[in-house]
């Protein structure tokens, strides 16, 4: 089970990397449809913001394995954060990424929370185990 977490969490973090490129490049138009429109910022700024952290995050799930824990909470908050997103892409009907239908759309909301669990599940997060530079005694 321990190389299986190792290899989810690399896996995230290169798909996580992949994304934050594409934010840059090749998927730009793509993320900038997914910004909500009542977000106060620039489209563009945001999908670039967002690609910082992605690719962020995808660093250090690969190579901060000290941290694993605390980064994976923050993986789980990120995709927390940007599911509006995805909720928005549904409900304004924009076509992004391939989804062209709304059934297309809805079934991407459920592939959320499944990133939020692998985030998660593949760093240990919820484990009862000490988090790194944490006292054993409770306050």
């Amino acid at each position: 089970m321990k190389y299986a977490k190792v290899i989810a969490r690399y896996l995230l973090g290169a798909a996580l990397i992949y994304a934050g490129v594409g934010h840059f490049t090749f998927s730009r138009t793509e993320f900038q449809a997914q910004v909500p429109p009542w977000v106060p910022l620039d489209a563009d700024f945001v999908v670039l913001a967002s690609g910082v952290v992605e690719i962020a995050l995808g660093l250090s799930l690969i190579f901060i394995a000290r941290y694993k824990k605390q980064i994976g909470w923050l993986t789980a908050l990120f995709f927390l954060a940007i599911f509006p997103g995805n909720i928005s892409q549904y409900l304004t009907q924009t076509d992004a990424f391939g989804l062209n239908t709304d059934q297309a759309r809805l079934t991407r909301l459920f592939f959320q929370p499944v990133l939020i669990l692998w985030a998660l599940w593949a760093t240990d997060a919820w484990s009862r185990k000490k988090i790194a530079g944490q006292n054993s005694k409770s306050s």
